[in-house]
């Protein structure tokens, strides 16, 4: 089958080479010239773990291309797929020019080269409920007729979205048009093989559908940080408590571990999107509402525990910072709590010296530049520093060499902001340990 993928962030690149993988030509289009060099230098400009293979082996066998030509890859293409940003607006909305901006170039290049095909245009991009219908009109209003949009949300975590993408839990599609939803059935099949549903509806649900499962799992981290911030008060582990309830199979055992609060590309952007969508339907998401309060204190609740531990003046300590991403196994940076932390630690008159394994190019470049240091590994981080901060949990930081700790360290001081160790592993280290829904062990 032939596809154009429109747009080469997260969700376009890894949509279009896993496309590929199973036989498809795919043309993946980007306007950003930068991008496109390195695209077409076989270079991938993100970090997403599995994606090389792919990429690599599609772009040798000629089934993966990249241009800038949109004319061209859409009049070749059964399948337009529009895998489009649609950033977080002012009010909270999601700003839909990308994606509303791609759908009329599509109108005018299809009416001007009278291409009487019938065609597939793909919403991937995670948008508002509504967003289908506009981009209809769109193609209408250019006197379209034998077209079809369809929604087909993502549903990809950043760090497994190849395993996600090769076999999803479940894949959802919304459209009207028979014709266009058995050529999607006929592209998913080889995805589904073990019987994993795709599961047909109307646009405006498939919409709804994305939006409501990332709300919900931002829910579910939320409701389970500000559970830890409780345990903390009243003596209890929430590390068990969370045993306790994952056990129950009405609740499940996945997104109920606490931490310094959610952020990434999407949790924070879709419910907040999903909570002006209700403003201007005239219902009031008063849940969503809290669990955005909630997330944004949560971010600084490690602040609170350095201030307490300094006596409230943190003003030319030296602090080590283990982990910038907002989640392993990414170079993502978009709404992690790091920058909050970072950021307000820099404002008290702190410094800061940090490592990452993939996310310290972004920073420097979008973040805090040269305001922090960097340093090679993890270990270099520690020399002289007055505490140490794990704010990513990645796995190699999980079992460091802890003399190399004691020795680096100008305190043996700890705040772990995910939980990565032990509170009685650290206290019989000799180590003062700050968790997140844990005793405070050594102080």
């Amino acid at each position: 089958m032939k596809i154009a993928v429109v747009g080469t962030g997260y969700v376009g690149l890894v949509t279009g080479a896993c496309f590929a993988e199973m036989g498809n030509h795919v043309v993946c289009v980007d306007n950003d010239p930068e991008k496109l060099a390195k695209l077409k230098n076989s270079e991938i400009p993100i970090f997403e773990p599995g994606l090389d293979a792919f990429f690599h082996r599609n772009i040798a066998k000629k089934r993966l291309l990249f241009t800038d030509d949109l004319k061209q890859a859409a009049l070749d293409s059964e399948i337009v797929f529009l895998c489009l940003p649609t950033p977080q607006d002012e009010d909270g909305s999601a700003d839909l020019k990308y994606v509303t901006g791609v759908a009329d170039d599509l109108g005018k290049i299809f009416k001007e080269s009278g291409d009487e095909e019938f065609k597939i245009v793909v919403n991937k991009s995670t948008v508002p409920v509504g967003t289908s219908q506009k981009v209809r009109e769109i193609l209408s209003n250019h006197g379209l007729t034998n077209f079809e949009v369809v929604s087909n949300p993502e549903f990809l975590r950043e760090g497994f979205a190849v395993d996600d993408f090769m076999k999803p839990d479940r894949i959802v599609v919304g459209g009207k048009d028979k014709r266009a939803l058995e050529r999607m059935d006929d592209l998913y099949k080889p995805f589904v093989r073990q019987g994993n549903p795709v599961i047909y509806m109307d646009n405006e649900s498939a919409e709804v559908t994305k939006y409501a499962a990332n709300s919900y799992l931002a829910t579910r981290i939320t409701f389970m940080n500000e559970l830890a911030n409780f345990c903390e008060r009243v003596g209890a582990d929430v590390s068990v408590v969370r045993r306790g309830m994952g056990a129950d199979n009405r609740i499940g055992k996945r997104f109920l571990f606490p931490g310094i609060g959610y952020g990434g590309s999407c949790f924070p952007k879709d419910v907040n999107a999903l909570i002006k969508t209700g403003a201007d339907s005239g219902y009031n998401l008063g849940i969503l509402e809290t669990v955005d309060k909630v997330n944004k204190r949560q971010k600084l609740v490690l602040v609170e525990k350095l201030l307490d531990h300094f006596g409230g003046d943190v003003k030319g300590k030296r602090f080590a910072i283990w982990g910038l991403s907002f989640k392993p196994n990414t170079d993502d940076m978009r709404e992690a709590p790091s920058i909050s932390i970072v950021e307000k630690l820099l404002e008290l008159g702190a410094k800061i010296v940090a490592y990452d394994p993939a996310a310290m190019e972004v920073a420097k470049r979008y973040h805090f530049q040269d305001r922090v240091e960097y340093a090679e590994n993890e270990y270099d981080a520690l020399d002289g520093a007055d505490a140490l901060l794990t704010l990513t949990e990645w796995n190699e930081f999980r079992n460091p060499n802890f003399k190399e700790l004691e020795s680096r360290l100008k305190n043996k001081l700890v705040f772990d902001g995910r939980n990565i160790f032990e509170p009685e592993a650290m206290e019989e280290r000799g180590f003062v340990y700050y968790s997140i829904g844990r005793r405070t062990v050594g102080k």
